[in-house]
């Protein structure tokens, strides 16, 4: 699978990757990511604690740029690279560093991963996967590509699993109470049947730690960090919940029964003063892992 973007989460965003224009997804990808900047930004100060002062970076699996442009700002004194299968998210993510001022040691990389990395000059200091890795039907083969473009002493932090993220009360006032945990348990299922579509699928524990150890990297710490963006909550989170429930709709809609369906179609109603647009309660809860390793040898 050519695409790979921190903006697909695991929970909430479907992984229907086979005719999405990337372009037109594009402006949703980077105000999701904008919206999780307070994660990432406490992620990126774990990081720099463990992995001082990289000369070269690697985001793989870049999407539109917003976590590699905060890697260029954790980082002043490194060069990025964001590597993605899709041209159009990476013109973006060249666009964001210049209007940032980091385009002088920015630069990307489109094609496939994990084989694209070999296409790059020189042994990464620092590469960042972010929900990325999954999207290979032979993960545990990727993770030795990756290691295996790491300089000694290279840090590799793969960001994967979690829990979903949450927006609403389990009892909304009207519908069967628990919508989003029913939600969560469809979108599984369409995760494991991603995963066993893609090519080359291999079925693996997700140990991340044994994974990363056994391509040949020290494992180094393990960290979840939180996104709390209380009720009564910003616009932008709003939206970020209407975009998020809507793909829903359109993705797993078919699946739900119609209760579920009917309560959805209310909480996505612009009309309706009990929907996401209008209620008082919605909030933005999430929690992303991250998992760290080194090469030793």
């Amino acid at each position: 699978m050519a695409h790979h973007h921190h903006g697909d989460h695991h929970a909430g965003h479907h992984h229907d990757h086979t005719d999405i224009d990337w372009n037109d997804m594009a402006p949703l990808l980077e105000a999701q990511a904008e919206l999780f900047t307070p994660l990432y930004e406490h992620a990126l100060a774990w990081l720099a604690k463990r992995q001082t002062e990289p000369g070269l970076i690697v985001d793989a699996g870049s999407g539109p740029g917003v976590f590699a442009c905060l890697l260029a700002d954790t980082f002043p004194g490194a060069r990025i690279v964001a590597v993605d299968g899709s041209e159009p998210l990476l013109e973006r993510a060249q666009a964001r560093a210049e209007r940032l001022g980091v385009a002088d040691r920015f630069s990307t990389l489109a094609g496939e991963l994990p084989d694209v990395l070999d296409d790059l000059d020189y042994p990464v200091d620092l590469l960042w996967a972010s929900r990325s890795l999954h999207h290979l039907g032979d993960q545990r083969g990727a993770l030795a590509a990756f290691a295996a473009r790491l300089t000694h002493g290279g840090t590799l932090a793969l960001q994967e699993g979690g829990l979903p993220a949450r927006f609403l009360p389990r009892d909304l006032g009207f519908g069967q109470p628990g919508l989003q945990a029913r939600l969560d348990a469809l979108e599984e299922e369409r995760f494991a049947a991603m995963r066993a579509d893609l090519p080359g699928s291999v079925a693996e524990t997700e140990d991340w730690p044994a994974l990363l150890t056994a391509a040949g990297l020290r494992p180094t710490g393990t960290r979840s960090f939180l996104l709390d963006l209380p009720a009564p909550t910003t616009d932008r989170a709003r939206a970020y919940v209407v975009a998020s429930l809507t793909r829903t709709r359109e993705g797993l809609g078919e699946h739900l029964d119609a209760d579920d369906r009917a309560t959805l179609d209310r909480l996505l109603d612009p009309d309706d003063k009990a929907s996401v647009y209008h209620r008082p309660d919605v909030f933005v809860l999430a929690a992303q892992t991250v998992y760290t390793a080194v090469r030793t040898k």
